[in-house]
């Protein structure tokens, strides 16, 4: 069996970098080309001494559309804007996309699933097994707790991180409010300042840290009545992301046009 080759748009970024290095090491995956946005510095820049493995002989084009092909599958970790763009040429060129981009806004995920119609896609908040597995068992215990606990969702990251909730954090109110029967939309509460009365039953909370170089920290946690229940992931290197977006690579490759997590690509749905 060939190796499955993988084209990364916004390869000079931090996540760029470590996807790069990812597919490097990654049996079966094939780094086939690498793109930056206009005006960058890095660009022409060989993306593998770029990442530290070594020259790879592929270098970051602005190119961007180029980079799109039926024969490879693309990871993206840009911004949403840029995203909305790619998966655009993603459906002309008929390529399967694994999308890891945070912050998309209700219109964002809708384009998403209007090109899932004729492309494979992966879309994930986040792309760490060990998070996936924090969403099931969060779930499982917000539906044995529903009734008598408050659910919270709690998370904190780096001081450069542009977007609040968290994408994970996001993904972690929805799989407990599924698993209840609640709409997040409804029943998510983001913020709490002043004089805001007593917590309503039902609601989702969520707190927000910014500092420091934190990669990322997400617990759930179900307070009931003396007693406090904790799920927590702390990670510890963007690499854990980086490595499951590579594995989602190549598993979207053999799927049917659609939109998939990593819940189906770990079997759990």
């Amino acid at each position: 069996m060939s190796d499955t080759a993988i084209g990364v748009v916004g390869a000079g970024g931090r996540m760029g970098r470590m996807l790069v290095q990812a597919i490097t090491q990654t049996e079966g995956a094939r780094l086939v080309a690498a793109s930056e946005r206009p005006g960058s510095d890095l660009l022409g820049l060989d993306a593998g001494g770029l990442a530290g493995v070594g020259s790879l002989g592929i270098m970051l084009t602005d190119a961007a559309h180029a980079t799109f092909s039926p024969d490879r599958v693309v990871i993206d970790f840009t911004a949403p804007a840029a995203t909305l763009t790619h998966i655009q040429w993603a459906v002309e060129k008929s390529c399967p996309m694994v999308i890891g981009t945070t912050g998309l806004d209700a219109k964002g995920v809708e384009a998403l699933e209007k090109a899932a119609q004729s492309i494979p896609i992966v879309f994930a908040p986040n792309y760490s097994v060990g998070v996936n597995l924090m969403f099931k068992i969060a779930a499982e215990v917000a539906k044995v707790l529903d009734g008598s606990a408050d659910f919270e969702v709690i998370e904190a990251h780096h001081r450069h991180k542009v977007d609040a909730p968290s994408g994970t954090a996001l993904g972690l109110g929805q799989a407990i409010a599924a698993a209840v029967g609640r709409n997040l939309n409804e029943v998510g509460v983001f913020s709490r300042e002043g004089f805001t009365g007593e917590r309503e039953a039902k609601s989702i909370g969520f707190a927000t840290i910014r500092g420091g170089d934190i990669v990322g920290d997400h617990t759930a946690l179900f307070a009931g009545e003396s007693e406090r229940l904790e799920i927590t992931h702390r990670a510890g290197s963007r690499m854990i992301f980086a490595n499951g977006a590579v594995r989602a690579a190549l598993w979207v490759v053999d799927q049917k046009p659609g939109l998939y997590n990593m819940g189906d690509i770990l079997g759990f749905t």
